[in-house]
């Protein structure tokens, strides 16, 4: 069972996530601050995350830098899930270790799609 790290501070985000990737058959892992999604992605080596941009402390553009930067797998695909969608907000993303985007507000078959181009 491959599994998931979802770092988000909104608790229906979080709830919606969980209950898309579990009934996928994912096993979730939370954490609801950048801080803490850098502490379990170097503890639970997660298959992929999905990773909230803007985050209470360092948001998740800073979190995703630490993860690259970390003895965590620099390779885990992260997803930047986001309510931004300026134009340049996918390309600072990237930029920051990204590895795919997808815009709030959450569509399952989006967000399911962009999780099997990565596992």
């Amino acid at each position: 069972m491959k599994k998931i790290l979802v770092v988000e501070d909104n608790e229906i985000n979080m709830y919606l996530c969980c209950r898309i990737l579990k009934s996928s058959g994912y096993e979730v892992i939370e954490a609801r601050s950048g801080e803490e999604g850098v502490e379990l992605t170097i503890k639970e080596k997660p298959d992929l995350i999905i990773m909230d941009i803007q985050l209470p402390g360092i948001d998740g553009l800073e979190t995703t830098k630490r993860i690259r930067e970390s003895e965590a797998d620099d390779e885990i695909p992260i997803i930047a899930l986001t309510s931004y969608a300026m134009a340049g907000d996918k390309k600072k993303a990237l930029k920051a270790g990204c590895t795919g985007y997808v815009e709030k507000p959450i569509n399952p078959d989006t967000l399911l799609g962009e999780i099997k181009k990565y596992l």
